[in-house]
């Protein structure tokens, strides 16, 4: 099937109220530009160097996030476009964020990730570590970030009882930032969790944005 037929059965099985990120790490222009003309205009990226070249060569009212570990140094060439950083697990970069942003006038929504899975080789921050930085004297003056959210990644297994519980507890540490840091911001709403293998499952745990890549665009070489 073509990008668009596959994007077309994918947005039947999600529902509105969830938001679609179309995962473009690796593929080419012309496969974003089939998806975005198909309708599709959030699109994510992992990488700082493939998003800041892709970036000028598509439509400028693309939504984009950056969904990978970020680097600091990168921070700078990615502030002046990028719509949501869904991976943001340091003080220290959420001090850089705030910063380039600082620069162009703009703020920039991130989403705070924490590590859900069983793996080691995945980032994240855990709940303790979170309130750290939301305590912290110096998160409470940055004006040029805003925090969306959460975002987290389950373990990669078949085992759909595991990937629950992960979700589960994401959704947990959501509600609990929520009630603590920020109940009196509507803007503090997103739960990014769920890719190819288990969104599914992510949806039914409350999931508000996905992240879809080989569903949509093939399998990646």
């Amino acid at each position: 099937m073509s990008i668009k037929d596959n994007l077309s059965v994918l947005l039947k099985e999600i529902p509105e109220n969830v938001k679609l990120v179309a995962v473009s790490k690796t593929k080419p222009i012309e496969d974003i530009l089939e998806a975005y003309n198909a309708g599709q205009n959030i699109f994510g990226e992992n990488k700082a160097q493939e998003m800041i070249a892709k970036q000028p060569q598509l439509p400028e009212n693309i939504h984009w996030h950056f969904i990978g570990h970020m680097q600091t140094n990168k921070v700078k060439h990615i502030a002046p476009f990028v719509a949501l950083i869904e991976a943001v697990d340091s003080l220290k970069l959420l001090k850089e964020i705030s910063k380039q942003a600082n620069k162009i006038n703009r703020v920039i929504d991130c989403l705070l990730q924490f590590h859900i899975a069983t793996e080691e080789t995945k980032f994240g921050l855990d709940f303790d570590e979170a309130k750290e930085i939301l305590d912290n004297p110096e998160f409470k003056i940055m004006k040029n970030i805003r925090i969306t959210g959460v975002m987290g990644m389950a373990t990669f297994t078949d085992n759909t009882e595991l990937i629950r519980k992960e979700f589960r507890t994401l959704k947990d540490y959501f509600y609990k930032l929520k009630e603590n840091y920020f109940s009196d911001k509507d803007y503090f709403k997103e739960i990014s969790m769920g890719m190819s293998g288990d969104y599914k499952i992510a949806i039914e745990e409350g999931s508000t944005i996905v992240r879809i890549g080989s569903i949509i665009f093939g399998a990646r070489t």
